[in-house]
């Protein structure tokens, strides 16, 4: 972020919206587009038990996307390698097997030393102002409000249309 914070932005710092990630397509993402929506992060991964959560990842975000929600899918290598492939084998997974439509980004790394800077954010109460959490497993899931803030870390065991995630999309903040 070139130049000066104003006082506007400065809600930004405890947000989503500061980082540009890279979609999986190789091109800049900015989380700040997703001002005012409800936004669920989930790390993927293409050779996991849980790998058929994509199917009901497609259908909530088919289902809410039109009532401002959107989903990020960040497919990740961190869990027994069950993320090998390229993000050219993975965006083809995604679309040949279950029909991905929602933003999926480029890999990255969800935990350990080389752990992406977003996923910092996402378990560090520190810089994200509200709680600690541990990446346990793929398709973990974390619930940011329309303020950019988070509100929920989801275990990768429940599904995205658990009731919880249910009655969060229909809630109005």
């Amino acid at each position: 972020m070139a130049g000066q914070k104003t006082t506007e932005d400065t809600s930004d710092e405890k947000s989503i919206y500061k980082f540009e990630v890279t979609d999986i397509t190789g091109n800049p993402f900015s989380l700040a587009q997703f001002k005012g929506k409800k936004v669920m992060i989930v790390n993927t991964a293409s050779k996991c038990g849980l790998t058929s959560q994509y199917e009901i990842l497609q259908e909530l975000y088919e289902n809410y996307k039109d009532s401002g929600f959107e989903i990020i899918g960040f497919p990740a290598n961190n869990f027994l390698r069950q993320e090998p492939g390229t993000d050219e084998k993975i965006a083809s997974f995604c679309q040949k097997n279950y029909g991905v439509s929602f933003p999926m980004m480029s890999k990255i790394s969800v935990k350990g030393k080389k752990q992406h800077e977003l996923y910092k954010y996402l378990t560090s109460k520190d810089l994200n102002g509200i709680m600690d959490s541990k990446v346990k497993w793929n398709f973990q899931k974390y619930l940011i409000d329309e303020s950019g803030t988070l509100v929920k870390v989801i275990s990768p065991k429940t599904k995205p249309n658990d009731q919880e995630v249910i009655d969060w999309l229909e809630s109005s903040n």
